[in-house]
């Protein structure tokens, strides 16, 4: 769910901008978009919008306080960056009330449980799928020019994500079934996979021990290839967590060994399990490949490395990667490594 509000704003804004120009002179459109990153940058008021267009910025807003400051923010300051995003939700959802996006975040913070937050989500699925699908179909109405290609994409967004989170708090929750089910939907939806919910339903296949379903998921992945043949985090630690369930360890040390070689920093991030809060947007924008988004992917994976939890703080699986020779020995050749995400990657 590693979407990037900003660059969604400036696409909304960018198309709407479009639309007032006069397409009968190629010369003066191309000399007014020419200005168009500077006026967004730094006069973005002047641009034309609507109040959706407003809405969806607030939510940029929102996002960078709670998804990019508050996790890594001083404690006294945890309670005004808080206040700050639910003044900016409550704004926005004033503007538009039909922004899902902004009404999903602030749900986030009025429910106690995980599950009931996933009740909610899973209640409100149906009416969040067919304003989008309108919107989308709105787009296209008039033809399938690159632009309203562009528009209708962007309208089904609120809605991806809104299932991807449902996945994600199904995950959570222990609903596995329900969890791969939503996964394998949307990416029938949209092969392209623009949510990563692969990564979030390869999880789900570690806990329902489907090995044939997890192969399901990574020729999915392959088909939405990021980076050469190499298989992500999630995937990789998914194949790791069943090969050890069957006693398979010298499959699991394998799976291990790729692991540290597709990522750098892998040792100390997979000794480490450091566990980060869950992006309320989306999951946290970080480049695919990067020591971050191995950090992402063993956090999210906590559900499958603390089963069966020993005498240690980590769960079996946890412990016996964490112990093993290649993760210890990778630790030891680079003591250098923080682990820890770093923010800009989310803002760029």
């Amino acid at each position: 769910m590693s979407f990037d509000p900003n660059k969604e704003d400036y696409q909304r804004l960018g198309l709407r901008y479009a639309r007032t120009l006069d397409p009968s002179d190629p010369f003066a459109t191309a000399r007014a978009f020419a200005t168009f990153s500077r006026r967004f940058s730094q006069s973005r008021d002047s641009l034309p919008q609507s109040d959706g267009d407003r809405a969806f910025h607030l939510v940029t807003k929102a996002t960078d306080l709670i998804d990019y400051q508050l996790p890594f923010a001083p404690d006294e300051e945890c309670g005004p960056i808080m206040d700050e995003a639910a003044r900016v939700l409550e704004e926005a959802i004033d503007l538009d009330p039909s922004c899902h996006d902004a009404v999903r975040m602030r749900a986030a913070a009025d429910y106690g449980s995980f599950e009931g937050y996933y009740q909610y989500l899973s209640k409100g699925a149906d009416a969040v799928r067919q304003d989008c699908v309108a919107r989308h179909d709105e787009a296209l109405a008039n033809g399938h020019d690159e632009g309203r290609v562009l528009e209708a994409e962007l309208a089904m967004m609120p809605y991806v994500r809104w299932m991807s989170t449902l996945a994600a708090k199904a995950l959570i929750c222990g609903h596995y079934t329900r969890c791969l089910s939503i996964c394998l939907d949307l990416i029938g939806d949209d092969p392209s996979d623009p949510s990563d919910v692969r990564f979030t339903g390869a999880l789900a296949c570690a806990k329902l021990e489907d090995a044939s379903a997890l192969d399901r998921l990574g020729s999915l992945s392959h088909a939405a290839a990021r980076h050469d043949d190499s298989e992500d985090g999630w995937l990789l630690l998914a194949r790791i967590a069943l090969a050890h369930k069957s006693h398979d360890l010298e499959l699991a040390r394998e799976l291990v060994s790729r692991c540290l070689s597709a990522y750098p920093h892998a040792g100390i991030t997979l000794s480490r399990q450091d566990e980060l809060p869950d992006g309320v947007f989306a999951r946290l924008a970080v480049p695919a490949f990067s020591e971050d988004e191995l950090i992402i992917a063993v956090s999210e994976a906590t559900v499958v490395l603390e089963e069966g939890r020993d005498s240690s703080d980590l769960g079996s699986l946890g412990s016996w990667i964490a112990h093993e020779p290649a993760v210890v020995a990778s630790c030891e050749q680079d003591p250098e490594s923080s682990a820890l995400v770093s923010l800009d990657t989310g803002r760029n």
